[in-house]
C-alpha cells in the first residue's frame, strides 16, 4: 500500500484555500470593525464568534447533506464549487464597503488628515509630539460639538474619560511634562486609540448604510464557507482507502498551515499588518482570486467520481471491508467506566480552557499588537507558525516516548509562560519574537496531542461521536471568548489581553493533571508524515 501524495495534494487544495480565507478574515475583519466602524471589543467580539456559531450549526448539517447527495460530478465537489465562488466574490465585495468607510471618515474626522504624522508621534516619548496630538483632538472634538455631530453629553464624557486623563499626563498644573516614561506613553497611545474609535463609531452612527452593508456581505461570506467546510474535508477518507488515511489527512493539514503562512505573508508584502486606517482592498482581491484559482485548479485535477471508484477497487483487492454492521452497534452504545468517563470530561474541560486563552489572543492580536507594542501583527504570527511547523515531527516523537499527557502539561507550562510574559512589553522587541516562536511550539505540542487523547477512549464506529465531543468543547470556547476578553479589554483596556490568555491556559493545566486515562498505548514507529495528522484549527 502506498499513498498517492499528488492525489492527496490536489484534493487538499480545497483546504488550502480554507486557511487561506480564515487567516486572512482573522487578521483584518477585527481591524476594521475597531478602527472603521467603531465597534467597541465587545461588539467585534460578537461578529467575531459569529463564525464558530455558525460553524457548529451548519458543518454537521452539510456533511450530512453531502453525504446524501449524488451528482455526476460526485458527493462533496458541487459544494466546494458553489462555496467557493460565492464566498470569494463575497470578500472581495467587501473591499468596496470597506473604501466607502475609510472615504466617509476622512470626510467627517480632521484628526485623520494628520494619522501618519500622529502615529509616528506615538512611538516616541516626545512631550511636544503629544501635546500637538492634544490639542489637535480638543480642536475637532469642539468642531464635532458645534457641527452638531455629538452632543453635549457625549463632549462631557469624553472629556473625562479621555482628554482628562491626557491632560494629567501632559501638563502638571499649567506646565508641560518635561518627560514621559513608557508607561505613561502607553496610556496617552491607548486613550489616543480610543478616541479614534469613538470618533469611527459616531460616524457609523450617523450614516450606518455602509455598516448594514458590510455586515450582510459577510454573513453571506461566513454561510459560504460553512457550506463545503465539511464536504471538502470529508472529501479526502472517501478517496483514500483506511490505512492510509493518517498520512493523507497530514498533508492535507500541512496544505492548510501553507495557506495560512500565505495569507499572513501577503498582508506583510502589502503593508496592511500594523496601521489602523489602510484600504484593504488588495488583501480581499487577493484572497478571492486565489481561492478562485485554487478551486479552478482543483477542478482540473480532481475527478471525483473516478477517484472514488479507485479507492472502491483497491479495497477490494487488498480485501479490506466494513466491520460488522452489529458488533459497531453493540460497541457504540457500551458505555464507558466511571474513571474512563471522569478522563475524557476532564480532557474536553482542558480542551475548552486552552481554547479559550489561544483564541483570545488570535482573534485580539491584529488589533493589539500594532496599538499596545507598535508593531505588526504578521510577523510574530509567521514566527509561531513556522516554529509550529518545525516542531510537529520532535513533538510526535516525543510524545511516543514519555507519553501525550507529560507532552501537553509541558506545551501548557510553555504557553502560559509566553501568554503572561508578553504583558510585561511596552514597545515591540526581538524578545517578542522568541516568545512567539515558544508560543507556537506550545501550541503544538498541545493540538498534536489532544486530539488523539479523546479518540483514544473512543470505541470502534464511535471515533466520530467523541470527535464531535471533541470539537463541541473548542468551537464553543471560541464562540466564548472574543465576547468574553472583548468585554474584559472595554473595562480595563487592551493590557488585560494576555493576562486573561495565561490564566484560561494555566486552569487547564489544573484539569489536565487529574486526567487517568487517554494516553497512548501503542508505541508503534509513525511515518515523519504521520507527525502532521493533528487537528489544525
Amino acid at each position: 500500500m502506498k499513498l498517492d501524495t499528488k492525489k492527496i495534494f490536489y484534493v487538499g487544495l480545497a483546504f488550502f484555500l480554507i486557511t487561506l480565507f480564515w487567516q486572512t478574515y482573522d487578521n483584518i475583519i477585527a481591524k476594521i470593525l475597531i478602527d472603521k466602524f467603531g465597534l467597541n471589543q465587545t461588539l467585534s467580539g460578537i461578529v467575531m464568534a459569529l463564525d464558530n456559531v455558525l460553524a457548529l450549526i451548519l458543518l454537521p448539517f452539510f456533511g450530512w447533506l453531502s453525504d446524501r447527495t449524488n451528482t455526476k460530478i460526485g458527493k462533496r465537489t458541487p459544494y466546494i464549487i458553489v462555496g467557493t465562488i460565492i464566498a470569494a466574490f463575497a470578500f472581495m465585495g467587501l473591499s468596496f464597503v470597506d473604501n466607502q468607510q475609510q472615504l466617509q471618515l476622512e470626510a467627517e474626522t480632521t484628526i485623520l488628515e494628520d494619522y501618519d504624522s500622529l502615529i509616528e508621534a506615538t512611538r516616541n516619548q516626545s512631550v511636544d509630539a503629544w501635546i500637538m496630538l492634544y490639542e489637535n483632538l480638543l480642536d475637532e472634538r469642539d468642531q464635532a460639538l458645534d457641527n452638531g455631530i455629538i452632543d453635549l453629553d457625549r463632549y462631557t464624557t469624553q472629556e473625562g474619560s479621555i482628554m482628562d486623563p491626557m491632560r494629567i499626563i501632559l501638563y502638571q498644573g499649567t506646565t508641560p511634562t518635561s518627560s514621559l516614561s513608557d508607561e505613561e506613553v502607553e496610556t496617552l497611545t491607548d486613550t489616543y486609540y480610543l478616541y479614534l474609535n469613538q470618533r469611527a463609531w459616531e460616524v457609523t452612527l450617523k450614516n450606518p448604510t455602509a455598516f448594514i452593508v458590510f455586515a450582510s456581505i459577510l454573513f453571506v461570506a461566513l454561510v459560504s464557507m460553512s457550506t463545503f467546510r465539511s464536504p471538502a474535508v470529508a472529501l479526502m477518507p472517501d478517496v483514500t482507502i483506511k490505512p492510509l488515511r493518517s498520512k493523507a489527512n497530514a498533508i492535507i493539514n500541512l496544505l492548510g498551515t501553507f495557506g495560512g503562512i500565505l495569507a499572513i505573508i501577503s498582508l506583510t508584502i502589502y503593508g496592511l499588518d500594523q496601521y489602523s486606517y489602510v484600504h484593504y482592498t488588495k488583501a480581499f482581491v487577493t484572497t478571492g482570486v486565489l481561492m478562485l484559482i485554487l478551486l479552478a485548479f482543483f477542478l482540473w485535477k480532481v475527478r471525483e467520481p473516478e477517484l472514488v471508484k479507485e479507492r472502491e477497487q483497491k479495497e477490494q483487492e487488498l480485501g479490506i471491508t466494513e466491520e460488522d454492521e452489529e458488533a459497531l452497534y453493540h460497541e457504540d452504545h457500551a458505555a464507558l467506566s466511571k474513571e474512563k468517563k471522569r478522563s475524557l470530561i476532564l480532557i474536553l474541560v482542558s480542551v475548552s480552557l486552552w481554547f479559550t486563552g489561544y483564541n483570545a489572543v488570535t482573534s485580539k492580536l491584529s488589533d493589539y499588537a500594532p496599538k499596545m507594542l507598535d508593531m505588526s501583527f504578521s510577523l510574530p504570527l509567521l514566527v509561531a507558525q513556522g516554529s509550529a511547523l518545525l516542531a510537529f515531527v520532535p513533538i510526535g516523537i516525543i510524545a511516543t516516548k514519555v507519553g501525550r499527557k507529560k507532552t501537553i502539561l509541558t506545551g501548557i507550562i510553555m504557553l502560559t509562560v509566553s501568554f503572561a510574559s508578553v504583558y510585561f512589553f511596552v514597545t515591540g522587541h526581538w524578545l517578542i519574537y522568541a516568545i512567539f516562536a515558544l508560543t507556537g511550539i506550545a501550541w503544538a505540542t498541545i493540538n498534536v496531542n489532544s486530539y488523539p487523547m479523546v479518540v483514544e477512549l473512543a470505541k470502534g464506529s464511535t471515533v466520530g461521536k467523541y470527535t464531535g465531543y471533541y470539537y463541541t468543547f473548542s468551537m464553543g470556547a471560541q464562540i466564548m471568548t472574543p465576547i468574553l476578553s472583548g468585554m474584559l479589554m472595554d473595562l480595563f483596556g487592551r493590557k488585560i489581553l494576555f493576562p486573561y490568555a495565561a490564566f484560561f491556559v494555566f486552569l487547564s493545566f489544573i484539569t489536565m493533571l487529574m486526567v487517568k486515562h487517554g494516553d497512548s498505548i501503542a508505541l508503534k514507529k509513525a511515518s515523519v508524515i504521520e507527525n502532521f495528522d493533528v487537528d489544525m484549527d
